[in-house]
């Protein structure tokens, strides 16, 4: 009786050319990377409702106002705030620090006659 030995792999195991692997890999945590850091510094969405009330009130903030409101709503979130009001010279604007969005706005005498609710952080900007 003559037994011939041949060699089967065990269920789930690949071979693979391992320089192609990690060339393969190595691109794919580069990509992953580069999404980290564009999301992390990409700029302050303002959403529909919030460009139309700031277009229909004739409120213009200045981009290094928009900067710095983006750069102190990403620290009020890493503070664990959720929903903020931010009070700039001309403008007041609920921001959703948790999304990282704004959500309205309305100029500043406006906002004197408001109640604002359901707001866990202030943030009041001095013009630049």
């Amino acid at each position: 009786m003559h037994v011939q030995k041949t060699f089967i792999p065990p269920v789930g195991f690949k071979q693979t050319n391992a320089s192609v692997t990690n060339t393969e890999n190595g691109l794919e945590f580069r990509k992953h990377l580069k999404e980290a850091v564009e999301f992390e510094n990409r700029p302050l969405a303002i959403s529909k409702h919030a460009k139309e009330r700031l277009q229909q009130r004739n409120i213009d903030i200045s981009e290094a106002n928009w900067d710095k409101i983006s750069e102190k709503i990403k620290q009020a979130k890493d503070m664990g705030v959720n929903e903020s009001l931010v009070l700039l010279k001309n403008a007041a604007l609920i921001v959703s620090a948790k999304n990282e969005t704004v959500i309205t706005a309305m100029n500043r005498q406006e906002a004197t006659k408001q109640i604002f609710t359901n707001i866990n952080g202030t943030i009041i900007i001095d013009e630049i």
